[in-house]
């Protein structure tokens, strides 16, 4: 299967920070806890939709090195409808997909990735945040980064 997401900059360490704390206020306090934030920035439907593709897609695609079975193909294809649904949420309706989208990728979290090492969902999305953060670093301090 083509990989279907093209290859690209990854998020700046001000967006990780902005999409993850959205995340984390949304999962520790609720809809109450972001109220206002999607309407006082217009960059996080981009974001957080980002933030999705790079949390679904590793995990759902198939694995080129992997032996695939049809479970494989059915599991990358529930990743590409997920990813496309949100994206479309995301151009047609930003300002309430922010919220829609932050859900998911809880959800998704809980659900499908849950880390043996960190138990409770606040701590994995802390070490998800950390892992992209030394990734936005990285990419963004390099010598020939665009910034």
């Amino acid at each position: 299967m083509p990989n279907l997401i093209p290859p690209r900059t990854p998020l700046t360490p001000e967006q990780v920070e902005q999409g993850f704390d959205y995340l984390q206020a949304l999962q520790m306090g609720g809809g109450a806890a972001v109220t206002g934030r999607a309407e006082a920035d217009p960059e996080l439907a981009f974001v957080m939709l980002r933030l999705a593709e790079d949390i679904v897609w590793p995990v759902t695609a198939v694995d080129g090195e992997a032996d695939p079975c049809a479970d494989s193909f059915a599991l990358d294809e529930v990743g590409c409808v997920l990813l496309s649904a949100l994206r479309d949420w995301a151009r047609d309706s930003p300002t309430t997909a922010v919220p829609g989208i932050a859900r998911t990728i809880i959800r998704f979290t809980v659900n499908v990735i849950p880390d043996p090492d960190h138990a409770d969902t606040a701590d994995t999305l802390e070490a998800m945040r950390d892992e992209r953060l030394v990734l936005a670093h990285a990419v963004h301090s390099a010598p020939d980064a665009h910034r």
